[in-house]
């Protein structure tokens, strides 16, 4: 073929694209259109068309699994494991196959109905490939250390919202965790959340092994990247999309003939990812109108201890949408649009309030309290609260996280030993938030809580029902960001202990040690049990803060405020990585406090680079502070902190993190800078000590 009639074939292929002709299951969103191809053709697009077992690939499985990929589900996240579907708001639907799915020790694939449901990927999505040989170092692979670095011309892996046509930051690792002998994979964590329903674009060149040697891509990618023609139709069908994939690297300059791998995954709509709780929502508080929610006062309790005056329990009632009555393990029953549907009887939630001494002659704030990990409400009876509530007057009351309380724990082993279990733990969890939201309006409605002789002293209100807040800690404030995304009732919350996206919490958290001895005899190697959180991520996402960040401080939600937080997090924090709440800072467009820790006490060297800085007290809005009771720093590598003490504790209950809070818990509450400007310190309190 001459050069003319190369150039000929390169603009019919770019007009096909533009036309949208001949897109594959891995096509794009729909803005992909707006991309255009490299003008230059591929170096192969004269040779002979061949058979596709010549380049690696299995007729049997190129569909359900990728073939340009090192393992079935590689590289993950993925638009090959989607469908078109116009009427989704991506225009796209996953359509992961069971059969490519890790399988238990029983042989049970993961069922991914559930999953099948969503028109995308996670917006915290961990993107994830594998080469073998490859040397992290050599390759220049862009670290946590330098994150900023993800952005340089050269970088060997590059991110493209194609949607935007902006370069996206992340940070890359080697799995720490790989199975002995077992090849790591490659883990790229985006270092802010992808915006919902857009199509996101990796590229990754000039990796080398350990000897310096270019690690040679697949014979597959090879194929598409090279212009290498087969006679299989399937394999072909998805020439157009891979194309789209070149030309959105070469707009940010990444050459197509320096690719070893790309692939492209379009990220979730709003709609898919918080859909359900606004029909839950939206459905019961309708039904509710301007009635208080029902409720049942059944023990008071005089000074329980001596920062108590008032101790209130009983429970109240939530319209149901879960099969088994609300139970563990019950599941959100959906119509054919994909909406809960509301079922007879009611869930029934229990409730504790504590009222601070001064409430008998001063009205207190409110606070809604959110538990730790698979706990309960009595958290909300602990020291934290009760020296926050008496000393600045603060009435906390609590529910349980249905969904990931201590009623639940049984089915969490039972989802740990058979992820199919899974979907109905954030099933549960949303009934949790709406249960929370009930318990505020219960708090704030003048026919609520505030008529009941419990919650009044000598006939005058121990409650001001103009002041909700929400403070949340470790779990309460993992979930505690998806409850706020969607309350009505309160505008400002703390969310201390803070963090989002299991996927990337638990394996640096020591709270999963536990759990992994429960999984790990059920998914022996690691690279199931990976693909298998990711894939559980999708669900997870409904009920837990990375699915809801992109709404909470900015483009709120519909019939929803935009609210203030307050972000608390621990340096070496051995239950919640500090890493994950950089992240959730960054997604939410949160300031930040400088400096954010001492020189030497965090791995990063520029860890707010992302994040805008505080630059006047008092500040108004929303805060990220970090606090250093002086624990190691944690680690570099997708591991738990361990040595030394553990901070997790220790920030809410430092005394200026509560006047913090306090300070902030006002309508237009601004917080003075409790630290004179430096990093944020203190010793470790001695309820912690």
């Amino acid at each position: 073929m001459t050069t003319k009639s190369r150039l000929i074939v390169g603009a019919l292929c770019s007009a096909l694209l533009v036309a949208g002709t001949a897109c594959s299951s891995s096509g794009s969103s729909k803005n992909a259109s707006a991309t255009t191809t490299s003008s230059v053709p591929p170096p192969k697009a004269a040779a002979p068309a061949v058979g596709i077992s010549t380049i690696g690939v299995t007729r049997a499985t190129e569909q359900r699994c990728d073939p340009i990929g090192a393992s079935c589900m590689l590289p993950f996240p993925n638009d090959h494991f989607t469908t078109a579907d116009p009427s989704t708001p991506t225009r796209r639907r996953l359509a992961l196959a069971t059969a490519s799915m890790p399988a238990n020790k029983d042989g049970v694939h993961i069922d991914v109905t559930d999953q099948n449901r969503a028109d995308g990927w996670s917006p915290g999505s961990v993107m994830m490939a594998q080469f073998r040989g490859l040397d992290a170092t050599k390759s220049k692979l862009p670290s946590l250390v330098d994150t900023k670095h993800s952005l340089d011309g050269n970088s060997s892996i590059v991110v493209v919202d194609a949607t935007s046509g902006e370069r996206h930051p992340f940070w890359s690792e080697l799995d720490a965790n790989a199975d002995p002998g077992q090849t790591p994979l490659l883990m790229i964590h985006p270092a802010s959340n992808f915006a919902d329903g857009h199509r996101i674009v990796v590229g990754i060149r000039f990796l080398v092994d350990t000897s310096g040697k270019p690690i040679a891509p697949s014979p597959a990618f090879a194929a598409y990247r090279d212009g290498q023609r087969t006679t299989d139709a399937a394999f072909e069908s998805r020439r157009p999309a891979m194309d789209r994939n070149f030309a959105a690297l070469e707009q940010v300059g990444v050459h197509r003939a320096d690719l070893q791998l790309a692939w492209d995954f379009t990220v979730a709509s709003t709609q898919s990812l918080t859909g359900r709780m606004i029909a839950m929502r939206d459905d019961a508080f309708t039904r509710l109108g301007q009635a208080a929610p029902s409720f049942t006062v059944t023990t008071t309790t005089e000074n329980p201890n001596e920062l108590v005056r008032r101790r209130v329990e009983g429970t109240f009632e939530t319209p149901l949408y879960l099969t088994d009555r609300g139970k563990p393990g019950g599941r959100l029953v959906l119509d054919t649009n994909g909406r809960p549907q509301r079922q007879s009887g009611t869930f029934t939630s229990p409730f504790v309030c504590n009222l601070p001494a001064a409430s008998a002659t001063t009205p207190a704030r409110m606070a809604i309290y959110g538990h730790g990990l698979l706990g309960d409400l009595t958290e909300a009876n602990g020291d934290l609260t009760k020296k926050m509530g008496a000393n600045h007057d603060i009435a906390y009351c609590a529910t349980n996280w249905a969904g990931m309380s201590d009623a639940d724990i049984g089915n969490a082993v039972a989802a740990l030993k058979d992820l199919s279990v899974f979907p109905s733990i954030p099933d549960r969890l949303q009934q949790g938030i709406l249960a929370n939201l009930f318990l505020g309006r219960l708090m704030k409605h003048p026919k609520g809580f505030a008529a009941n002789k419990a919650f009044r002293f000598a006939g005058k209100p121990a409650l001001d029902n103009n002041e909700l807040y929400y403070d949340g800690n470790s779990q309460g404030a993992i979930l505690g960001g998806a409850f706020t995304a969607v309350a009505q009732d309160f505008t400002r919350a703390t969310l201390g202990e803070a963090g989002m996206n299991y996927a990337l919490l638990l394996d640096r958290s020591v709270d999963f040690d536990e759990y992994l001895q429960v999984m790990k005899p059920a998914y022996p190697k690691r690279y199931d049990r990976i693909i298998g959180l990711a894939v559980a991520q999708l669900l997870w996402d409904r009920g837990e803060t990375d699915g809801y960040a992109n709404h909470v401080t900015s483009d709120p939600l519909p019939g929803t405020p935009k609210h203030e937080v307050l972000l608390l997090g621990a340096v070496g924090d051995h239950q919640v990585t500090e890493y994950s709440l950089r992240v959730e800072a960054a997604t939410m467009h949160v300031p930040v406090h400088l400096p954010l820790a001492a020189a030497g006490r965090v791995v990063e060297r520029d860890p707010t680079w992302l994040l805008t800085p505080i630059t006047t007290y008092p500040h108004p809005g929303s805060a990220y502070v970090l606090w250093d009771t002086g624990s190691p720093r944690s680690p570099e590598k997708n591991v738990p902190a361990r040595p030394g003490h553990d901070p997790h504790d220790d920030t809410p209950n430092i005394p200026a993190v509560q006047d913090l809070k306090s300070q902030f818990w006002h309508p237009d509450g601004a917080i003075r800078d409790v630290c004179a400007a430096k990093a944020c310190t203190a010793p470790i309190p001695p309820e912690n000590a």
